[in-house]
C-alpha cells in the first residue's frame, strides 16, 4: 500500500480535486433550492399568493361586497383547490404591470395571474416561466360610434392613447405602417390617465388588449356609445407564470389550467362531477382520482382535479361566468373554446 504524506503536493492536488467537485455539486443544486419550496411555502402560510390587476372588470376585480371576480380569480382559486380543496385560501395581490415580474421573483407572490401576456422576452428572459394559456388575446382599437367608422382600416388620422409598459405602443406603430396610415400615438402611465384622455377628446381612439378594452369600455359614462372594432393586430395570449427553478410548482401551476380545460371536455360540471364519480369511463375515473392516481406525482392529494372542478368549475362554466353570456361583457368563446369546438384550447392526456 502507498504511503501518503499529508504535507504531500499529490494530497493536495487530490484535496483540491475534491474541493473543487463539491463545489460544482452544490453550485449545481442553487437554482433548484434557491426556487423550491412554493407549495410548502404556500401550506406553511395557508393560502396561495397570486398577483392580479384588481382593477379589470371580467379578469379580476373587486366586487362591492369585498369579494374578487374574473377569470384570473377563479384560475387562483382553482391552485387553492387543489392544493387545499378550499378555493378561498387565496391571497390576492393586486400589482402595476410594471411591477408584476419583480413582484413574483422577490417572493412577494407565488403565481403571476395578471393577465400577462406570454412573450418570448417574457418568458426567456424575465427569471419566469408561464404554465401555459388561460385565455387566447390580442390587440384591438376601441372608438366612439360617433366617428362612423367600422374597421380599423378607416383610422387614417387617428390620434390613439395607449397606456404605457403594456406592449401597446409597438404593436400600433406596426400596425399603421404596415397599412400605410398616418396616426399619433399618446403614451399616458396609468388606465385611469388614458381612459380620461379618451373620454375629454385628447385622443379619438384607444387600443389595448381585446380582454383590457372590454372591461374598460364598461367603465365609460356611456359604454354604448362605444364600438370595439373587429381587427385584431396581435398575438397576446395571456397566462399565469411562476418563478424559474421550482419544477413541483411549475407543474401544479401548469396543471391546474390543464385539468380547467380537460374538465370541460369530459363534460364535468360542478353540478354532476359527483355523479360522475361513478362513471365507467377510465379517463373520468383517472381524472378524478377514482382510479391511477396521479396526485401524489404532483405532491397533492388525488382527488386534486375533483376538488378544482367541484369547487371552482370547469374552463368553460368560469369563462361563461366572467366573460361570456352569463357576464356584463359577453365575449364569445371564439378562439378561447375546445380544440374540438374550432378553438384553442387543449389539455394532454391525463395518463
Amino acid at each position: 500500500m502507498q504511503q501518503v504524506s499529508w504535507g504531500g503536493g499529490f494530497v493536495k492536488r487530490s484535496m483540491s480535486r475534491v474541493s473543487l467537485a463539491l463545489a460544482a455539486m452544490l453550485l449545481g443544486l442553487l437554482p433548484l433550492r434557491a426556487g423550491a419550496g412554493t407549495l410548502d411555502d404556500a401550506r406553511a402560510r395557508g393560502a396561495v399568493r397570486c398577483g392580479v390587476s384588481g382593477d379589470l372588470p371580467g379578469f379580476s376585480s373587486a366586487e362591492e361586497a369585498g369579494g374578487w371576480k374574473g377569470l384570473d380569480i377563479a384560475f387562483c382559486r382553482a391552485i387553492a383547490a387543489a392544493i387545499f380543496a378550499d378555493p378561498a385560501r387565496v391571497e390576492f395581490v393586486p400589482l402595476a404591470a410594471d411591477e408584476a415580474f419583480e413582484a413574483l421573483r422577490a417572493r412577494r407572490i407565488d403565481v403571476l395571474a395578471r393577465n400577462t401576456p406570454l412573450t418570448f422576452a417574457a418568458d426567456a428572459g424575465a427569471g419566469i416561466n408561464f404554465a401555459g394559456v388561460l385565455f387566447y388575446d390580442g390587440q384591438v382599437f376601441l372608438v366612439p360610434r360617433t366617428l362612423g367608422i367600422s374597421s380599423a382600416l378607416e383610422l387614417s388620422g387617428a390620434t390613439v392613447c395607449v397606456q404605457k409598459e403594456t406592449g401597446s405602443e409597438p404593436n400600433v406603430a406596426t400596425f399603421f405602417r404596415s397599412k400605410g396610415l398616418p396616426h399619433e400615438t399618446i403614451v399616458l402611465e396609468t388606465t385611469e390617465e388614458m381612459l380620461q384622455a379618451y373620454e375629454i377628446g385628447r385622443c379619438n381612439v384607444v387600443s389595448a388588449a381585446s380582454s383590457r378594452l372590454n372591461g374598460l369600455r364598461l367603465r365609460l359614462a356611456k359604454p354604448d356609445d362605444h364600438l370595439v372594432l373587429p381587427e385584431v393586430i396581435s398575438k397576446e395570449p395571456l397566462g399565469p407564470a411562476v418563478r424559474q427553478g421550482d419544477d413541483q410548482w411549475f407543474d401544479i401551476v401548469k396543471w391546474t389550467l390543464f385539468a380547467l380545460i380537460e374538465g370541460e371536455e369530459l363534460h364535468l360540471t360542478r353540478a354532476n362531477v359527483d355523479q360522475m364519480k361513478q362513471s365507467s369511463d377510465p379517463r373520468i375515473r383517472r381524472f378524478l382520482g377514482s382510479e391511477e392516481a396521479l396526485g401524489g406525482q404532483l405532491g397533492l392529494d388525488d382527488g386534486w382535479a375533483y376538488q378544482i372542478v367541484k369547487q371552482v368549475g370547469n374552463y368553460g362554466e368560469i369563462f361563461e361566468a366572467d366573460l361570456g353570456q352569463d357576464s356584463p361583457l359577453k365575449i364569445a368563446r371564439g378562439i378561447n373554446d375546445l380544440w374540438n369546438a374550432d378553438g384553442l384550447h387543449y389539455a394532454p392526456p391525463f395518463r
